[in-house]
């Protein structure tokens, strides 16, 4: 069995505490939070044992992989720490708020070469990467355009936002992801809009809560990305592919499959999820999973460091666009 260590224990947190625990192939050793409380329970839940301090951790020689779900700020310092130990590395989406630091924590990671893992669940999705592979098989033709709307069921509190580096590198960014994953190619231009329709407090930051993107893909193709920081309705995930010859669409699911027909009129359908965990609770199985398959057969995992890092050069051109109203290149 591999020997995982988890930091963080915030609500992703002890998601993946859960999953690491109920795997039969891992063994989830320590769980490190700077807040002590968290992490011993959720070490009572799981079986596990909360560990002091972030050397306790990493210094443990019987630790094959950690898991990185701590806040964006600690994520390269814990990679860094992590590879330099010699031990594999998942960590949370994004790697770094800042390319450049990303950069040198990536520079480590060629260095010690250590498998790592990007936490971008959503191409684990079964219906996303259903799509995309129908996609590939040709069943619609060229692919031509692509819409991704993604919409959280309401704005996040006060803390997040402080620290979140905004719309378009924290949320959006597995929509880009999504985008170079569903055309296996890059986006190279970038044109963004953003506005503060119903929270003032993102002006406070200089963020929005309302988003619209288009990119451009190395082909010519289109992608068009909608964000929005609330939903009347729930957590909405859509991806809709348009091709020369149809159309794929992953549609949202629902609580449940339960059609109601009453003198009322007819419900066809349930309530959507209320948010990420829920949604994308098999996504977040799949992707461990794939994450221990990679290093039960010596391969490097997918996504890996460079998608992590595209994903946030595409965030900083639409961060860019946003702000001067210009059609922005993606940089290398």
């Amino acid at each position: 069995m591999l020997k995982f260590g988890l930091f963080g224990v915030g609500r992703i947190g002890r998601m993946r505490a859960r999953i690491l625990a109920a795997n039969n192939r891992v063994e989830l050793i320590g769980i490190h939070d700077v807040d002590t409380a968290a992490a011993s329970s959720a070490a009572i839940e799981t079986g596990s044992v909360s560990v002091d301090s972030i050397e306790a951790l990493l210094g443990d020689s019987t630790l094959d992989a950690v898991c990185i779900s701590s806040s964006t700020s600690t994520h390269c310092d814990l990679i860094e720490g992590a590879a330099r130990t010699g031990k594999a590395v998942f960590c949370e989406k994004p790697i770094h708020l800042d390319t450049e630091r990303a950069d040198a924590c990536g520079a480590v990671l060629a260095e010690t070469g250590v498998p790592f893992q990007i936490g971008f669940n959503r191409r684990f999705d079964p219906n996303h990467s259903a799509v995309r592979q129908a996609a590939r098989n040709g069943e619609i033709g060229r692919l031509e355009q692509a819409v991704i709307s993604s919409r959280d069921p309401f704005p996040p509190p006060l803390r997040f936002l402080r620290g979140s580096g905004g719309i378009f590198r924290d949320m959006m960014v597995h929509d880009f992801d999504m985008a170079r994953f569903l055309f296996d190619e890059e986006p190279v231009e970038v044109a963004a809009m953003g506005s503060v329709l119903f929270d003032a407090r993102c002006e406070e930051f200089g963020d929005v809560d309302s988003a619209m993107v288009v990119l451009r893909m190395a082909s010519g193709a289109l992608c068009h990305v909608n964000c929005s920081r609330h939903c009347s309705f729930g957590y909405d995930q859509r991806i809709e592919l348009f091709g020369e010859g149809g159309m794929l669409v992953s549609a949202n699911p629902t609580r449940t499959s339960i059609e109601r027909y009453t003198e009322a009129g007819t419900a066809a359908r349930d309530r959507l999820h209320p948010f990420f965990i829920e949604r994308y609770e098999e996504a977040f199985t799949r992707e461990i999973d794939a994450f221990v398959d990679a290093l039960e057969r010596g391969v490097k995992p997918s996504p890996g460091f460079d998608d992590g890092r595209r994903a946030l050069r595409v965030a900083e051109a639409a961060e860019e666009s946003a702000g001067s109203g210009r059609t922005v290149r993606v940089g290398g």
